[in-house]
């Protein structure tokens, strides 16, 4: 069943007690805080600006900011059609930090990730900072045309808690660290089988509760020859199941389709008619629940291509639920608007360009140089990113290019969406809903606009060499890092079906 419940925002703030007895203090949410129980890393990188030229390393942190340890899941993602590339299990004692960085595998067109930290990771990874490569196996036979690791150099990252670890455990001791090392005791750590009904993975199920949150991270890509680091803080989400559940090593659960219960909580600021709003939502597609928190139907930044500094500017765009409305021979069951094809699953989006002067053009988005017959305007990965005048500040090829007229200024991307068959760019509901909070209004139904997205922009500032009081040449290129603005569009009512492509 699918219910949708809204409340204003004061009501909602002055009354926690009454909102947690409708079921929404177990309701999945974006952290604004930035501590959770699942973490999204909206894009890795391993490129080079340009042949031959400075690769990136993407340096991943997670903390445990809580006074348990905890046992998680690490995924990392490729970001062309979202497929896995390498997971494994990780355990974090109580206020640990593990770190990571993502590179190339030297001599290979593959990425891989590599560690000094000593933190528990079953199977092991190697602690020297030796390379653990990144694998096509998930998308040999998919229906994107490259097949090949080059697949694995840019991505994204998520970390999902499996659950916390009662103190006093065999488990407890076995990930603690003593004297900066914990012991990672083998036969408390390593299965015989990657069974579910193995010991070992037994064992460590018992000696796990319910996932408590409190984890954050983030992703730092630096460009040591280019001069140039940028940051991006993880997503975090919260109260993302109410169970705990440790998956074997070689599972690839848990996902973000096992949030329980299905039941989303954002805050809507579009209604005009209400203000700003509360909504809650529970949804019989458990991945909805997800996709509810990222819906967007615009996205805002600025952009900087002035000439003085040779500036340049690119968006990253990920959508990290998109796999999971696709069948696996890559038909798209519902939101997203195509099939997965070789050149892959594009959605439409309209831009608006405005400079620093109030003027205003649409800005035409493809590729550069453009595919014979390829259409504009549109997104076609899971990782996407957006250069301006083909500025490639991070050197991607999941890229598109959105030509401007406009030296600097802002862009206003949105996602058009159809009410008629096949719906699409809509998360909708048709069924009833009822709330007794005071201020509270009943609906029938309802309908989030827009696609699920999440990322940053980055800007870069070249001066070159200058000269210091010595004469000595220091070189003097920077970069800078903005999250995205973005505006949810939730209508509440009954969706009004209708055979015409809307845009707003």
């Amino acid at each position: 069943m699918k219910t949708f419940k809204q409340k204003s925002l004061y009501a909602a703030l002055a009354g926690v007690g009454a909102l947690g007895m409708t079921g929404a203090a177990q309701a999945v949410n974006v952290n604004p805080d930035g501590l959770g129980q699942v973490l999204i890393y909206p894009y890795y990188t391993a490129r080079a600006l340009a042949d031959g030229a400075a690769p990136y390393a993407s340096l991943l942190t997670v903390v445990n900011s809580t006074g348990s340890a905890k046992a998680v899941k690490v995924r990392f993602i490729e970001g062309k059609a979202s497929q896995e590339v390498l997971d494994f299990n990780l355990f974090l004692s109580a206020k640990d930090v593990w770190t990571a960085g993502v590179l190339q595998v030297p001599g290979t067109p593959g990425a891989g990730v590599g560690t000094y930290d000593k933190s528990c990771t079953v199977p092991a990874l190697p602690t020297d900072g030796t390379l653990q490569p990144f694998v096509n196996y998930a998308y040999a036979d998919d229906a994107v045309e490259d097949a090949t690791l080059d697949r694995t150099m840019e991505g994204y990252a998520e970390i999902i808690e499996m659950g916390t670890v009662i103190p006093g455990t065999a488990l407890a001791k076995a990930v603690t660290h003593v004297n900066g090392v914990p012991p990672c005791t083998a036969s408390v750590l390593i299965p015989g089988a990657d069974t579910d009904s193995d010991p070992v993975n037994i064992a460590i199920n018992a000696a796990l509760t319910t996932p408590s949150g409190g984890l954050f991270g983030d992703m730092t890509y630096i460009n040591v020859l280019a001069g140039t680091d940028y940051t991006a803080d993880a997503v975090a989400i919260d109260n993302f199941r109410n169970f705990s559940a440790y998956n074997t090593p070689g599972s690839i659960q848990p996902t973000l389709e096992q949030v329980s219960p299905p039941v989303s909580i954002v805050v809507n600021s579009a209604n005009t008619t209400f203000g700003s709003t509360v909504v809650e939502s529970t949804w019989a597609l458990p991945i909805d629940a997800i996709s509810a928190l990222f819906m967007q139907q615009h996205v805002y930044n600025d952009y900087v291509l002035d000439s003085n500094t040779k500036s340049g500017t690119d968006w990253v765009l990920t959508f990290p639920t998109k796999k999971y409305y696709y069948d696996s021979d890559g038909t798209v069951t519902k939101l997203f608007q195509s099939d997965l094809t070789p050149d892959g699953a594009c959605d439409d989006i309209s831009t608006i360009v405005y400079d620093r002067e109030e003027n205003t053009a649409k800005g035409s988005v493809g590729f550069s140089p453009p595919k014979p017959g390829a259409k504009s305007n549109q997104l076609c990965w899971e990782a996407n990113v957006l250069t301006f005048n083909g500025s490639q500040v991070l050197g991607s090829t999941n890229n598109r290019n959105l030509t401007v007229s406009y030296q600097n200024g802002w862009a206003d991307l949105s996602f058009p969406y159809s009410t008629g068959a096949p719906l699409t760019h809509v998360l909708a509901s048709p069924e009833t809903f009822a709330i007794s909070l005071s201020g509270s209004t009943e609906f029938t139904g309802g309908a989030y606009y827009g696609l699920p997205v999440v990322g940053f922009a980055v800007q870069s500032y070249e001066n070159g060499n200058l000269p210091e009081t010595d004469g000595t040449l220091v070189q003097s290129n920077y970069g800078g890092n903005f999250l995205h603005k973005t505006m949810r569009n939730i209508v509440l009512g009954p969706l009004v079906l209708t055979d015409k492509t809307a845009s707003k």
